[in-house]
């Protein structure tokens, strides 16, 4: 989907995403020394938010104006503050080197999705910690959730190749399920969790 579309997506509710940061985010944060982070499709701004909270200097890098006024207005509220950038990744901006460098549910074609994996990964300064987290592929058959279309779904495998070459060293890769309330009751949506360091 364009910008466009994403707008009128952001638009349509109060908050699109929840309002907390990614329970994932959180975990693999701990024990990390604030520095700069770098929130790519970041949205509204939820898990940059959490950061900046935590001490962090954050940018935020979206490519829908609506997402990026939400989370101007939800950061001034929450009394911190965070860089707004608005880029399209798939463009391949120019990316100021980052401590930590979150990639979160952005889902794209395999093409797209590799080049800005490793254009995330290149953002990773001496010493830094990407972390990528996503809807995995076989969410659509036994999981809860996310994009409906396979395309835009990736494996661990297939992550783990786009970070070939790359320079970093993966610490973590596998899936990880999130427990989703659903009119059915709670159930279990997997997701990928991957984490991957360059040396200092």
């Amino acid at each position: 989907m364009d910008s466009a579309t994403w707008d009128e997506r952001y638009a349509a509710d109060d908050l699109v995403w929840s309002a907390g940061p990614n329970r994932f985010v959180v975990e693999q944060v701990d024990g990390l020394a604030p520095g700069r982070a770098l929130d790519l499709a970041g949205g509204e701004g939820r898990n940059a938010i959490w950061l900046a909270q935590q001490g962090w200097d954050v940018e935020l890098v979206e490519f829908s104006q609506v997402a990026l006024d939400k989370a101007a207005r939800r950061a001034e509220h929450a009394g911190v503050d965070v860089t707004l950038t608005s880029a399209d990744l798939t463009a391949s901006p120019t990316l100021r080197p980052a401590d930590l460098v979150l990639l979160a549910y952005l889902q794209l074609p395999r093409e797209s999705s590799t080049r800005t994996t490793r254009l995330a990964a290149s953002a990773v300064a001496p010493g830094g910690t990407l972390l990528i987290v996503a809807h995995a592929r076989r969410n659509l058959d036994d999981g809860v959730g996310g994009p409906p279309d396979p395309a835009v779904l990736r494996t661990v495998e297939e992550t783990l190749a786009d970070l070939g070459g790359t320079g970093l060293g993966v610490k973590l890769a596998g899936e990880v399920t999130r427990t989703v309330e659903t009119d059915e009751g709670p159930r279990d949506a997997i997701d990928l969790l991957i984490r991957a360091e360059r040396g200092g």
